[in-house]
């Protein structure tokens, strides 16, 4: 189709062609051969290429046929993060309303009661790069990692408000959570604050209660992880509650204690919950105490990895234990060692556990992909001198679609498993 508008044109690669045709949205910086009219190397572009950071860039093949267009990053390996690939689009106000109503409609219909509480946009699966915005009751807590994003914020923000207001909800804030490192080389700084216009709030307090799974939680947007909390074991930490009744459980790396809660909520005899920090300790302790469960539940601040030989050598006898560490990996060349942590853990545990006991293990990060993952289970079961059976194998909660053309969306990994 003929171009009648004047965005930049990239010239991409035989293989960057391919995947942009498969559903991938990165073109990387080595995959563009011409730019603007300047030939390209190494991924660097001329000086006089004379494109600013965040602008929209056409995206055609080595036979001059049209793929995308996407914002440009000047500064990342990722260069051009597509966003559609109607030759007519001109991605103003217009395209992000749609897009954020179609990431909320979604949300509507996968998580119904749970729509107060989960992850409205997820960046590349909902065609937005580089934003995740998470939603807990009337406050929102976003994080934007691409300068194209960036720029047109105010414009999806806006949306997002007036999309709520159909739900009846009324946005009381907006916080920033910009601290990841990644932002630096897309040539953005690194902040955290409410966000400021004229059709939102801010606030009085980053604290505000949700209720998941019937457990009440109080989450800080200003000082939580990542967003506050972890949204996207939802469904996975249900699924533990309905095994744990009756048993005594371990959970490792509990942060604010979610998974422990869920496991005394469905009717555990005793959980003993486990992270590295005081500070995480004590907000699941307080958590406890909200729901009413403190007279089932003890907090222990300890390293995980010196404190499973320890429990082995005193014969503790949990028959349930909860593995839910933070990324051991976010990178390729370190995901030999990432396994080796893996591996040492979940040997561990089921070196520790009865026959006939279970293990609820996972994996965040997707630089370990699923089948290293089984591949380590299995070594590690060797290893202890047991069999696996399998109950679930299972995914994020359906707020953080997979889409299937983008490995990268696809990161969670949890399976429930018994000692045989």
């Amino acid at each position: 189709m003929k171009q009648e508008r004047s965005f930049p044109k990239a010239i991409v690669t035989e293989k960057a062609e391919s995947a942009v045709k498969r559903g991938h949205p990165w073109v990387y910086d080595t995959e563009i051969t011409e730019f603007n009219g300047f030939k390209t190397k190494d991924g660097v572009f001329p000086e006089d290429s004379s494109v600013k950071n965040g602008a929209l860039v056409d995206v055609f093949s080595k036979k001059n046929r049209y793929l995308g267009t996407g914002f440009l990053s000047i500064n990342s390996k990722i260069r051009i993060r597509i966003l559609g690939n109607n030759a007519n689009e001109t991605y103003g106000p217009s395209f992000w309303q749609r897009r954020v109503k179609y990431a909320l409609d979604m949300r509507r219909t996968v998580m119904q009661e749970d729509y107060r509480c989960c992850r409205l946009i997820f960046g590349e699966a909902d065609g937005i790069p580089g934003l995740t915005v998470d939603r807990y009751e009337d406050i929102l807590s976003t994080e934007v990692l691409s300068y194209g994003t960036e720029q047109v914020k105010d414009v999806i923000y806006q949306a997002l408000v007036e999309e709520l207001k159909n739900d009846g909800i009324t946005v009381r804030g907006i916080f920033e959570r910009n601290e990841a490192k990644i932002r630096e080389l897309e040539g953005l700084p690194l902040e955290k604050n409410w966000y400021q216009a004229d059709f939102v709030g801010i606030p009085s307090s980053p604290r505000v209660e949700i209720v998941e799974n019937g457990i009440r939680y109080t989450v800080d947007v200003e000082n939580g992880q990542k967003t506050g909390f972890f949204l996207d074991q939802k469904y996975n930490r249900l699924a533990v509650s309905k095994l744990a009744r009756g048993m005594k459980v371990l959970d490792c790396f509990t942060h604010t204690g979610s998974f422990a809660l869920n496991a005394a909520k469905g009717g555990a005899a005793h959980v003993t919950a486990v992270d590295i920090s005081q500070l995480a300790v004590d907000t699941a302790s307080e958590n406890a105490g909200i729901n009413g469960l403190s007279d089932r539940m003890d907090f222990l601040c300890a390293d995980v990895f010196d404190l499973l030989p320890k429990l082995a050598e005193e014969h503790a006898d949990y028959n349930f234990i909860i593995l839910d560490p933070p990324a051991f990996t976010k990178s390729r060349k370190t995901t030999d060692s990432a396994k080796r942590g893996y591996k040492e853990i979940n040997y561990r545990a089921m070196k520790m556990l009865p026959r006939g006991g279970y293990l609820a293990t996972c994996s965040c990060s997707h630089f370990m992909p699923n089948e290293l993952f089984r591949k380590m289970l299995l070594e590690a079961a060797k290893d202890a001198g047991v069999t696996l059976r399998l109950v679930e194998e299972r995914r994020a909660a359906p707020d953080h679609p997979v889409a299937m053309a983008i490995p990268e969306t696809d990161y969670l990994k949890f399976y429930l498993l018994q000692i045989v």
